[in-house]
């Protein structure tokens, strides 16, 4: 199968690198501060979505603001303890780019995104973070957003992707979706391509833009 593209678009945390260990300790430290149970905990969705929409799904309106900058304190802090490391195939997918013609899209503040990638020496030149918007995943607007940043017709970019927030949103913005299976299994993924990680895909720059493969 071969998919044509003239922008791509990846989530970050469990698309290009992995931080399960870093949110895990985070988020538990941080719910057991606000008095949170494990009960009301495992009934969010907390991945792919922005920090702020998890907090206004579990705190009081009035705390949310000082829970966000909380949580997003405590992540930050834990990026050098290790817990942040890149997918199988990040680096080389990413280094075959040119680029102009990929962004990150994540759901975590710029603040975030910048230290766990910083962490493992990714630096984009386009991105899109949840200080950028106002409506996170599955909204459209993250993607559509790098999209327009880019110059590339939402039409024509292809969204990596890991979490189902994050595969609906580049479905609602009208983008080919490829899910990775690093974080929820395949048949919890509506995409237009499933496969493990970018260790499975070769890219091929064109004149006509990226020729994206599954790798035989």
């Amino acid at each position: 199968m071969k998919l044509h593209a003239q922008a791509l678009l990846f989530d970050n945390d469990g698309t290009l690198v992995s931080s399960l260990d870093s949110v895990d300790r985070c988020w538990t430290r941080w719910a057991r501060e606000y008095g949170i149970t494990a009960e009301e905990f495992a009934r969010v969705a907390l991945h792919g979505r922005p920090a702020a929409e998890i907090a206004a799904d579990l705190l009081p309106a009035h705390l949310v603001p000082e829970a966000v900058a909380r949580i997003e304190l405590l992540e930050v802090t834990d990026v050098p303890n290790g817990g942040v490391h890149l997918l199988p195939g990040t680096r080389a997918f990413l280094d075959s780019l040119p680029a102009d013609r990929w962004a990150v899209v994540t759901s975590a503040t710029r603040r975030l995104a910048e230290a766990r990638l910083d962490a493992v020496g990714i630096l984009p030149k386009t991105m899109v973070t949840a200080d950028d918007i106002t409506r996170g995943k599955p909204d459209p607007e993250p993607y559509l957003l790098a999209a327009r940043e880019l110059g590339v017709d939402p039409a024509h970019c292809v969204v990596f992707e890991d979490a189902p927030a994050g595969l609906a949103a580049g479905r609602a913005a009208g983008m080919t979706t490829v899910a990775l299976t690093t974080t929820h299994a395949s048949h919890e993924l509506d995409a237009d391509l499933v496969v493990a990680d970018l260790s499975a895909l070769s890219a091929l720059v064109t004149g006509a833009g990226v020729e994206i493969s599954v790798r035989p």
